[in-house]
């Protein structure tokens, strides 16, 4: 027999031994997981394989972006429906080796909640998500699996004059989304989601259940921003509410290239993170994804959307004194609550109702394959520079799309240290550009992607550096990754730790190290343990 055939046989045994394995190692679990559930009236309504219907829908719900496509999918979807059926599932994976990964919702830009090259079953966490809140006391409870949405809307059933803190997009998963730091349309006045956090509960690698003075500082300190998933399972947060006026004031302005778009972003980087603190004044970039081209090139759009804690009035004295270029005048304002300007800002049209913050999927009206990088800027792009990204947009393909959003600092964000929580990115940035290209077929993927890589490349000069920073809720696996089986090295991870977390990294290992030293809890970009 040659060497050859020998080993294609050898390899084939071991296909067939590791699919054997991977089938005893599920029905193992599967086993133990109901046997610990036994007296659950609902098994079925908790446990999913790929023998139940529910199975697919589950697994495809909260995903709208195709690229995140995987012929590893997980052998089973736990939806549990209380802390002790979550204890008993970290139980049974650590006795039959059977990776967890965690979903609090679909915004995950590299997918690591929901596939895995390893065997591997996802905590669903779509249960748990009761919201309770504390108007005396300007506090909330808020479980996990809760959206963005459901959670401003409760909030404002409760009273007019407080709000939380986080993002625009309404079908956002709470548990990720406050773990990663969560930058808002608010963030310039009351800081990240993260920096708001002032209690927890979660389970540790040892399925025990914790709260704030239970898990000790240090590990409170790690998941206000370094990450939920890599130290525990997060299964609430207790946030402080804040105080805002009746009404906010909202514009969202268009100007196209020709109407002197690049002098406008140029001015615009100046002033940023230097106006009142009441004002965060954002823009997003955009090209056409239904009709990119116009005579031939890309049309750019440059959309100035904001909100402004306070009354027109006060916005327009402050507009007209930091960007009067713009051009701003009283017909582009909208006077409103809170609650309608969460709406605003996720772009649903003027009287939508606002229970469309209730459902799941009210944002996602098409499905798209999607990348998205970041970067952080400290200095202002030149005009050379700017007028290089719009040559650029001129080299995407058709039925593709991009969008840059240039989201503002200063402010609150400015006044917070680097080291009071895992995420660092405080005094010295100007704005964070997101990065996110959008295609319509599945073969216009690698050249898409390479088209974004491309953009980042030419950007390189631009931002910041030593590290070049980026956001760890856009999530880029570009940046580094862990080793999908055995180990990773410190200097392996610290490639893409410090890019997210910069000088907090080295505290996030070692409290990783402390709480959870044979890495339980792990993905591609997990914070790894110190090997022994």
């Amino acid at each position: 027999m040659t060497s050859f055939n020998k080993l294609t046989i050898l390899l084939f045994l071991l296909i067939c031994f590791s699919s054997s394995w991977a089938n005893k190692t599920h029905d193992d679990f599967l086993e133990c997981l109901t046997h610990k559930i036994m007296n659950s009236n609902s098994i079925s309504q908790v446990i999913h394989t790929p023998k139940n219907s529910s199975y697919s829908t589950i697994l495809n719900s909260f995903t709208d972006n195709l690229r995140i496509t995987s012929d590893f999918k997980p052998s089973i979807i736990f939806t549990p429906t209380n802390e002790s059926q979550i204890q008993a599932a970290i139980h049974c994976s650590k006795i039959h080796d059977l990776q967890i990964r965690i979903r609090s919702g679909g915004h995950d830009y590299e997918g690591l909640s929901h596939t895995s090259e390893t065997p591997f079953f996802i905590i669903d966490l779509r249960n748990l998500r009761s919201i309770s809140i504390d108007t005396q006391k300007k506090t909330a409870w808020i479980q996990a699996g809760a959206t963005l949405g459901e959670v401003y809307y409760r909030i404002a059933q409760k009273s007019k004059n407080l709000a939380v803190v986080a993002g625009v997009c309404p079908t956002v998963g709470v548990g990720g989304h406050f773990s990663g730091g969560g930058y808002g349309m608010m963030s310039r006045k009351f800081g990240t989601a993260a920096d708001n956090i002032i209690d927890a509960k979660l389970i540790d690698a040892n399925g025990l259940i914790k709260d704030r003075e239970s898990m000790g500082e240090d590990h409170f300190w790690a998941i206000r921003g370094g990450g939920g998933t890599s130290f525990g399972l997060i299964i609430s947060w207790k946030v402080k509410l804040v105080d805002i006026p009746e009404k906010v004031t909202v514009f969202n302005v268009t100007r196209r290239l020709e109407q002197n778009v690049t002098q406008l972003v140029y001015k615009w980087q100046h002033i940023a993170d230097k106006v009142d603190d009441n004002l965060l004044l954002r823009i997003f970039l955009r090209s056409n994804i239904e009709s990119p081209f116009r005579h031939g090139q890309m049309t750019v759009n440059a959309f100035f959307t904001t909100m402004f804690v306070g009354g027109v009035d006060k916005l327009l004295r402050e507009m007209q004194k930091s960007f009067p270029e713009l051009g701003l005048v009283k017909e582009d304002c909208i006077e409103m609550s809170w609650i309608e300007s969460i709406l605003f800002l996720a772009g649903f049209p003027r009287g939508t109702s606002l229970d469309v913050l209730l459902d799941w999927n009210s944002t996602t009206n098409q499905e798209y394959y999607f990348k998205g990088k970041s970067d952080y800027v400290q200095h202002p792009i030149s005009i050379n520079g700017l007028e290089g990204i719009w040559k650029l947009y001129n080299q995407l393909g058709e039925n593709s799309g991009v969008e840059l959003q240039f989201s503002p600092y200063g402010g609150k964000l400015s006044e917070i240290s680097e080291s009071k929580t895992p995420f660092p990115h405080r005094a010295g940035n100007i704005f964070m550009i997101e990065y996110a290209v959008f295609w319509v077929k599945m073969e216009n993927s690698k050249r898409n992607i390479a088209w974004n890589r491309k953009l980042y490349r030419y950007m390189a000069k631009y931002v910041s550096k030593s590290p070049r920073a980026a956001y760890f809720n856009y999530r880029d696996l570009d940046l580094g990754m862990n080793n999908i089986i055995g180990n990773t090295s410190y200097e392996q991870t610290r490639i893409w730790g410090v890019k997210y977390f910069k000088n907090n990294f080295d505290r996030l290992v070692k409290v990783k190290t402390k709480i959870d030293p044979t890495n339980f809890f792990r993905n591609e970009q997990s914070i790894p343990p110190l090997l022994s």
